[in-house]
């Protein structure tokens, strides 16, 4: 893992977790575990309304934690109920946190190579619908990350289980002093929340 990516794993596991967020995290541990104790890959689908900010924190900090803990075969998406970009603030507060971040095209919708260590395949990011083709669609774990894609998607084809785990929404600090601070703030509490969930999958294995 790279170096700096390491030093911001160690803010991370010394961010609390409270007793009601440890309750919404659990489902997602039960299920990533059973899949583990089954030799079966595990697929997670992280969806907000855009697939532009929290969606892909979730998918690429779920990774980070899963290579981190060593627990294979754990595969992470993100989707949208509709598609927009990966917001550029979002790229540019994980190139601070250490990650590897390559551009890999320049429309309006650019796709992003992602990396966490030097020797791992890179996460393909950009923004899409969460039945993409790009995402699985059968037997995963759809993780609805914001309110409005929970309430707008009742259903969700292809899911074995849907998980509400919701974040606040960076977007609403855009333009103003707080907006480096607010994005950092919202990476390393969904950083801190799948170091939790894979440290207790780890635990149980």
């Amino acid at each position: 893992m790279y170096s700096i990516l390491k030093e911001t794993l160690k803010k991370v596991e010394h961010i609390s977790i409270s007793e009601e967020r440890k309750e919404i995290l659990q489902p997602l541990i039960d299920y990533v575990s059973n899949r583990v104790a089954e030799n079966a890959s595990t697929s997670l689908n992280f969806i907000c309304t855009h697939n532009s900010r929290r969606s892909h924190l979730g998918q690429i900090w779920a990774k980070t934690m899963a290579f981190h803990f060593q627990i294979k075969n754990v595969n992470c998406y993100s989707g949208g109920t509709e598609t927009t970009a990966l917001f550029p603030k979002v790229a540019e507060t994980l190139l601070k946190q250490g990650f590897q971040i390559q551009k890999l095209s320049l429309e309006a919708n650019p796709v992003y190579a992602v990396k966490y260590d030097e020797n791992s395949l890179p996460i393909i990011c950009f923004s899409k619908t969460f039945d993409d083709v790009f995402n699985p669609s059968l037997n995963f774990a759809a993780i609805m990350t914001c309110s409005s894609a929970d309430e707008g998607c009742p259903f969700i084809a292809g899911a074995e289980v849907r998980l509400p785990i919701r974040y606040d929404d960076p977007k609403a600090f855009d333009g103003t002093e707080l907006m480096d601070a607010k994005y950092a703030e919202r990476s390393l509490e969904i950083a801190s929340e799948m170091y939790y969930v894979f440290l207790q999958v780890g635990n149980g294995k």
